[in-house]
């Protein structure tokens, strides 16, 4: 067996390095192009399932938000004041009958998408107005990534290909 020269074990190390950093460029790559940056490292936590990733956001209630969908704890929505995020929270988080929360919701798209991510079902989707939110919810609801390239606004279509998958 040869030995290995020092400059092969430096382009090896460099090589892993560029592949490993190449890799995590990809992982993050939707969620780069967000323009919001509590938005984006929203999007990062939930890529990576990392309520750590959380932390980097700056209001607080998207803050607990984020760390109530990664956690799966409908106990941390109780500390989101905003209260259509507030109950959007308790639906996603809520093992039993969370739809139930997105009554709540006073405005009608956003009530419709949390209904449908409530309840797994895209039929409620066709009752959005808003033709980028009824998109969004058919592609992070029926996990069709391919719906989010019809989505006009660029941090939403970002944020949906990351959802999507």
């Amino acid at each position: 067996m040869m030995p290995i020269k020092s400059s092969n074990l430096k382009f090896i190390f460099l090589f892993s390095l560029s592949l490993q950093l190449l890799l995590l460029s990809f992982a993050y790559a939707n969620c780069g192009f967000i323009q919001d940056a509590d938005d984006r490292n929203l999007c990062r936590a939930q890529e990576n399932q990392s309520s750590s990733q959380c932390g980097f956001i700056q209001n607080a209630d998207k803050r607990n938000y984020c760390k109530a969908l990664i956690e799966k704890s409908s106990s941390l929505c109780g500390f989101i004041q905003e209260s259509d995020l507030r109950n959007h929270c308790r639906a996603l988080t809520n093992t039993s009958g969370g739809s139930s929360q997105c009554g709540f919701i006073q405005e009608s798209d956003e009530r419709n998408l949390c209904r449908a991510q409530a309840e797994g079902s895209t039929s409620t989707c066709g009752f959005i107005q808003n033709t980028d939110k009824r998109s969004y919810c058919r592609a992070i609801v029926g996990k069709k990534e391919s719906d989010c390239g019809f989505i006009q606004n660029a941090d939403l279509r970002n944020r949906c290909r990351n959802e999507a998958r």
